[in-house]
């Protein structure tokens, strides 16, 4: 997967398309991406007796996104990434669009 914990990202299909954020989380076996700010979802939370001060409500939280719907940003478009080795054998992510390093 070429997207990481911290990358800036763009969403490029689905309802929030053109939405920008910071990638909070990263599930590789469910190729899911958590965006923050994107794919808000409002869910009710029960009170908990045994900590103190949890009260029930409603909360709004980040759903994931599949990794599929977002892209890397640079000057604030979405770019294809690649892979390349540098000479002492270190593997770096590189952006397609102008050939730097993510």
């Amino acid at each position: 997967m070429k997207i990481r914990k911290g990358d800036e990202v763009i969403v490029i299909a689905g309802k929030n398309k053109g939405a920008t954020g910071k990638v909070l989380r990263v599930d590789r076996r469910a190729e899911r991406v958590v965006v923050e700010g994107v794919n808000l979802i409002t869910k009710n939370i029960k009170a908990d007796a045994q900590r103190a001060g949890k009260e029930s409500g409603r909360v709004t939280v980040e759903a994931p996104l599949h990794v599929s719907n977002v892209s890397l940003v640079e000057d604030g478009k979405p770019v294809r990434t690649g892979v390349r080795v540098n000479d002492d054998g270190t593997k770096v992510r590189i952006s397609r669009r102008s050939g730097k390093e993510i």
